[in-house]
């Protein structure tokens, strides 16, 4: 299974959801794909709902992102986390590194205040 990245602008936040898994075959074009997506500042939520597994590889592109965000101007969140990949955030202390939401409007909401 691919994963197939969408994004849409969403009252100036930008909106990226990933379908499929995030793992050690499709990390590297993800991680390219999102870096052609992510501004350089602003507001940003990734959608992970359709995330259905995520390996190792796949958390170190968000911590790569997390970096290029606190690089620059960008704010991120996340939602949509399945409780495997949120319980593999928590045992691994990502989930402290991000803005975690239940919904991409909350996401909006939290990142436009």
């Amino acid at each position: 299974m691919s994963m197939q990245l969408r994004h849409q602008i969403r009252n100036g936040v930008t909106v990226v959801t990933l379908d499929g898994r995030l793992d050690s075959e499709t990390a590297p074009r993800v991680q390219q794909d999102l870096r052609a997506l992510l501004p350089g500042e602003g507001q940003v939520v990734l959608d992970l709902s359709g995330t259905v597994y995520m390996s190792s590889a796949g958390l170190r592109v968000l911590l790569l992102i997390y970096r290029h965000a606190q690089s620059g101007s960008l704010r991120l969140a996340l939602t949509g986390l399945t409780p495997d990949v949120r319980a593999i955030m928590d045992a691994t202390g990502f989930l402290g590194f991000f803005t975690v939401v239940e919904s991409v409007d909350e996401g909006v909401e939290a990142l436009t205040v």
